[in-house]
């Protein structure tokens, strides 16, 4: 059974925002179009949507359009009758009428043919359908509450999305900020999901996190928004295992190890750091060569002088050494904390 969403949590301005537009727009029954990044929490809003509208008492029914093949996505939709296609023994509702009354979420929007966004223009615009294998119409009184992480103005411009439908949907846009700019909103969120975690875990009490933990938290990016915090939060209480001490471990990266399969992998090869030949010009030497008595061990001081020289070539900026190292930042955190670089 899917996890079902948890509650909104948020104080920075932006996010407010879109929790008030969404607040407001609920009272009409007309369509939304909500925009935003994966892991921002657009199917959150879409709840809040339909909950505090007069249909709250009615079904939500939900669809990802980009979960199934054209061949099943009007079939799911649309419902069909007996005899429609191979397989269809008989006759079954599709999720509009499954949500008569209520509201549709129509998750990844953008993904929808161009058959099968004709056919929705249809639904929204005049409430009718039609099931496949049937010519009977159908009425329904849905709000449809759509989700996209597209940019649908431009597609629309490009002729892959219908102008028309987009019209029709964009009664109301809520567009979601991504968490890099609700910085603010991270040490709330990670309490509450870290709470969480340990409450499952049966923990008597949350010991709360340390300070780097936190501050390594707000330095990165989260390309994958609240989702992907919630999954390292959460990774990190139930790996620390020790409930009287604050959670001080964190691994953002859950594929990192020495034994990841890289076989697969077919994109180009990292450039040498372009600062090497610099500072071999510069200076006219190479890096002291150590003689550890172990394979890790020279890889281990290779690595560390990699890292202090790119440090010291970007004056210290991290981002930019980040860059010359060809790692992402989180990465070069990652490295500088094996190798005790952090508090320098």
């Amino acid at each position: 059974m899917p996890e079902k969403p948890t509650q909104l949590i948020g104080q920075s301005g932006p996010f407010l925002d879109a929790v008030e537009r969404a607040s407001a727009a609920a009272q009409l029954s007309r369509p939304v179009l909500v925009v935003g990044e994966r892991g921002t929490g657009k199917e959150m809003i879409a709840e809040r949507l339909h909950r505090l509208s007069p249909r709250w008492e009615e079904p939500l029914v939900s669809l990802n359009c980009a979960a199934l093949p054209e061949t099943l996505l009007d079939a799911e939709l649309f419902g069909y009758e007996a005899g429609a296609f191979t397989g269809a023994v008989k006759a079954r509702a599709g999720r509009f009428e499954e949500a008569d009354g209520g509201t549709l979420f129509l998750d990844e929007v953008g993904t929808l043919t161009a058959a099968g966004q004709e056919r929705l223009l249809r639904v929204v615009e005049y409430g009718e359908l039609t099931r496949l294998g049937s010519t009977r119409i159908v009425n329904v009184d849905v709000r449809v509450v759509a989700a996209t992480n597209e940019d649908l103005p431009r597609l629309a411009a490009t002729g892959k999305f219908r102008a028309d439908l987009l019209d029709r949907l964009s009664f109301e846009v809520i567009t979601l900020p991504p968490l890099r700019a609700r910085i603010e909103d991270i040490r709330p969120l990670a309490d509450f999901f870290g709470r969480r975690m340990a409450s499952e875990l049966g923990w008597r009490q949350f010991p709360g996190f340390s300070q780097p933990f936190l501050e390594d938290l707000e330095a990165h990016e989260w390309p994958g928004n609240v989702r992907e915090l919630k999954n390292a939060v959460e990774r990190a209480v139930y790996r620390w295992g020790e409930p009287d001490r604050p959670v001080g471990a964190l691994d953002l990266d859950p594929f990192e190890s020495p034994w990841r399969p890289k076989g697969a992998f077919t994109g180009e090869a990292p450039k040498p750091p372009v600062w090497k030949a610099e500072a071999v010009a510069e200076t006219g030497q190479q890096p002291e060569a150590e003689a550890p008595a172990d394979f890790r061990g020279a890889v281990a001081i290779y690595e560390r002088k990699l890292l202090e020289q790119a440090l010291a070539a970007s004056r210290h900026n991290q981002r930019r050494a980040a860059q010359v190292l060809g790692l992402s930042y989180d990465q070069l955190r990652h490295a500088m904390k094996r190798h005790n670089l952090l508090a320098g």
